[in-house]
């Protein structure tokens, strides 16, 4: 809004203004104070800020279903169905993908309304990656090793623009998700933020310019106490922040906290009198005591970190903070019943002590195996719950229908909206180009849909650094048929979980061969591709195997149990004759090579070893899981009323904010894994069982049996399984 200038503009400015505009260069910082209104008094400035926020809707597509079966209770009984599932209610949502297209599709897609209804939501708790060098891989011990897995190139790329041009591109992350934060937020919502020396300094300053300074309600001091911190020229850093806003001044809920004495300590009473806190005396004037075992928590908090010795709660997450320390917040500032959020979930604490405490949830990570992590970690609560006859609701595993790919394909710089489709255009025809060439495939000039040919199959090559999901396997063979072919090639850096089997019988049904192949990341290294060095690796393969009661009743010629009997994989993770060549005399590394893990030594006589850590193929699964009904449940998504298929699943970025979308539910054509049986690994239990329990089917017939494997990488394949029962 255009001001009165503080003073009149010389002739040799308003020159200097008119050259710089039609240069189309920045303005001089004055001008801005001088020629328009600006009520901010203190702002944080950083390279590339803009108030821009993703506005993309997309359909949330649900890929699992996890509940615990457990009887009924007069207090959650109308939530469940006949088997004791909960059919009705809030549902918690686990959901995998990138946080800003999360948060925008839930702002003001077909899951807002869910929210509402649950009240809204009142608790936001995150703690973003603010270490730099905190990025997406993981330690995953196996046979006495440690295995550090690379992050896949989806977390890759996430990493890069969080951290590409250090503390800027991080606040430009933080920023524009805080705001979507906060739109999304209940009007007496908190939000609590954690960080550290990194980045704290900063971030205050942007929760006052979205928040508000008047909504600040406290920094906290986290210290932890027992940090083993090396011998520095400086104080040990053994202590975070955690800062809380309210989305509105004054209306928001808070508990005070209170921690329990190691011993009672007896202190003075006091009294408050004219608003001055004074000592209490009796009647006879004494001064009173009173003898406390607890004291009120104050915003410096005295708590233990997370130790890798504690074989209780720590999973290896680098950054895992202590359910104790969450706990703490999430009883201040929500009750039983309240809708509260993590979007940076990780390991998964926030989940895990909402569900303990009675809240319903929201969890949102962009890493895979953060989501499986947590998956694990939710179903070991549900089964506590359950053990200790307490409430407990199910949750599901959710991620976003089909991409944008401009929503991931980074073009930096300055440009217009043709320079910018044009780049976009030029990086994806490079991208594909490399990975015909590493597959060793003819390129094809003018076909609008495939990309090349190998002998004779034609091939197809997904984004760059998005899962490959259902419709893009739909329109394949809806292509492949329209030419007349009957065999493709499908690559892929990532495929959408829980896609496989399935659409791969829908495509033989159908006349078409289509082959699913896993793009390696060595695909970059141009030396590589250019001595075709590059291996592109099958899916994974599970092989599991029903086993039919023995007895003659009724009952037994219904049941059935399934056991697992083989899985394969393909991977690789780096050059093994690079890690080899750089590995020093008298050290040992772990290297992923052809579907093993191996650990190379060299001694100090420059004597190579090898040593095969995964021995069975049981070695490689982490996790696996059994829907004995699988075609039970439809994969329902809601799509925006009336829109077709294509258009609907499309950015919807142009869609004005003040219009509310209407949605339908329509079917995707593929159906949710229920998850009625698993058997997985923890850190303090190993073993896995390789056969479920028995099922009894309630009529005789031909039955659907999904059974879903996840790899010790957090990868998951499925196989169908038929049955016949009766």
């Amino acid at each position: 809004m255009a001001k009165p200038p503080a003073y009149d503009l010389t002739d040799a400015e308003k020159r200097d203004l008119v050259q710089l505009i039609q240069a189309g260069r920045p303005l001089p910082e004055k001008y801005r104070f001088v020629l328009f209104e600006d009520k901010r008094e203190v702002e944080l400035v950083w390279n590339g800020k803009t108030r821009d926020v993703c506005t993309t809707v997309l359909p949330f597509q649900t890929l699992e279903h996890i509940d615990e079966p457990r009887a009924e209770t007069r207090v959650q009984e109308k939530l469940f169905d006949a088997r004791g599932r909960q059919s009705r209610g809030w549902t918690n949502k686990l959901i995998w993908g990138d946080n800003k297209l999360i948060l925008s599709s839930l702002k003001a897609g077909a899951l807002r309304r869910q929210i509402e209804d649950a009240g809204g939501l009142k608790l936001i708790y995150i703690d973003p990656p603010f270490d730099v060098g905190a990025d997406f891989s993981m330690d995953i011990e196996i046979g006495g090793e440690t295995f550090h897995k690379e992050p896949n190139l989806l977390e890759q790329i996430a990493y890069r623009d969080t951290w590409g041009r250090g503390a800027d591109s991080f606040i430009s992350m933080i920023y524009e998700r805080l705001i979507l934060m906060r739109d999304l937020m209940a009007p007496d919502g908190v939000i609590y933020l954690h960080c550290d020396w990194h980045v704290g300094f900063a971030l205050r300053s942007v929760m006052n310019e979205i928040f508000g300074s008047e909504n600040f309600i406290n920094e906290i001091v986290w210290h932890y106490y027992n940090k083993m911190a090396p011998v520095s020229a400086c104080f040990p850093r053994a202590s975070d922040r955690i800062m809380s806003y309210s989305k509105t001044h004054g209306q928001y809920f808070f508990e005070q906290q209170y921690e329990k004495l190691d011993q009672p300590v007896k202190r003075l009473k006091r009294q408050f009198i004219g608003g001055k806190a004074i000592n209490a005396r009796d009647e006879d004037g004494n001064i009173q005591y009173i003898e406390l075992d607890k004291k009120r928590l104050d915003d410096v908090w005295r708590m233990s970190m997370l130790q890798p010795a504690d074989k209780t709660e720590y999973l290896a997450y680098r950054t895992q903070k202590p359910a104790a320390l969450v706990e703490r917040i999430m009883r201040a500032s929500s009750v039983e019943g309240d809708l509260v959020a993590d979007f940076f979930v990780g390991s998964g604490t926030t989940a895990a002590v909402a569900e303990k405490l009675g809240r319903k949830w929201i969890a949102t990570d962009l890493g895979k195996f953060a989501i499986h992590t947590t998956r694990k970690r939710l179903i070991g609560v549900q089964r506590e719950l359950k053990a200790a006859d307490k409430d407990f609701r199910a949750f599901e595993v959710l991620n976003l229908g089909r991409y944008e790919r401009q929503a991931y394909l980074n073009v930096g710089g300055r440009l217009s909206g043709a320079q910018k489709a044009q780049a976009l255009a030029e990086k994806e025809r490079e991208f594909r180009e490399l990975i015909l060439r590493a597959y060793k495939a003819e390129a094809f000039d003018s076909d609008a849909f495939f990309d090349g040919r190998q002998g004779g199959r034609l091939v197809v090559v997904g984004p760059i650094n998005l899962p490959v999901g259902r419709l893009f396997v739909e329109e394949v063979i809806m292509e492949t048929r329209k030419r007349g072919a009957t065999r493709v090639d499908v690559l892929a850096f990532e495929f959408e979980m829980g896609l496989f089997p399935a659409v791969l019988e829908e495509a033989k049904a159908k006349g078409i061969d289509l082959t699913p192949k896993y793009i390696p990341a060595d695909v970059f290294d141009k030396r590589a591709v250019d001595r075709g060095q590059v291996v592109f690796h099958d899916i994974s393969f599970v092989e599991a195997t029903p086993r039919y009661a023995r007895g003659r009743t009724a009952r037994d010629k219904l049941t059935v149990t399934i056991e697992l009997t083989d899985f394969s994989v393909y991977y690789s993770q780096g050059a093994a004759e690079a890690a080899i060549a750089a590995l020093k005399d008298g050290k040992s590394e772990v290297i992923c090579d052809q579907g093993q893990l191996l650990k190379i030594g060299k001694n100090k006589d420059g004597v190579i070893t090898r040593e095969v850590l995964t021995r069975t193929w049981t070695d490689w699964v982490d996790y696996w899981a059994v829907d004995f009904d699988y075609q039970s449940r439809r994969e329902m998504i809601k799509l925006p009323l009336g829109a077709d298929t294509d258009a609907a699943v499309a950015s919807l970025a142009s869609h004005p904010a003040e219009a509310p979308l209407q949605f339908e539910e329509r079917w995707t054509g593929g159906y949710i894994f229920e998850n009625e049986w698993q058997s997985f690994r923890t850190r303090k239990q190993r073993e896995l069982e390789l056969t479920t329990v028995e099922h009894t089917y309630e009529r005789p017939g031909r039955y659907i049996v999904a059974v879903k494997v996840v790899d010790i990488f957090g990868n998951d394949t499925m196989t169908l399984v038929p049955v016949s029962v009766g």
